[in-house]
């Protein structure tokens, strides 16, 4: 029989620091005057180079 147990609030927190973490990048990149366009172009390439 397979058991499975999750950590739910270590999960909720995992994901809210690393949707703090994107909202500041993000919010740099405004300041800078950049567009995320580049990057979600990018990002939907990035399985052509290679897996990690």
């Amino acid at each position: 029989m397979i058991e499975g147990r999750a950590d739910g609030a270590g999960l909720v927190r995992r994901l809210t620091e690393k949707a703090q973490a994107l909202a500041k990048a993000r919010a740099a990149m405004l300041a800078q005057g950049k567009s995320a366009r580049r990057w979600r172009q990018a990002g939907l390439l990035w399985p052509l180079f290679g897996k990690e």
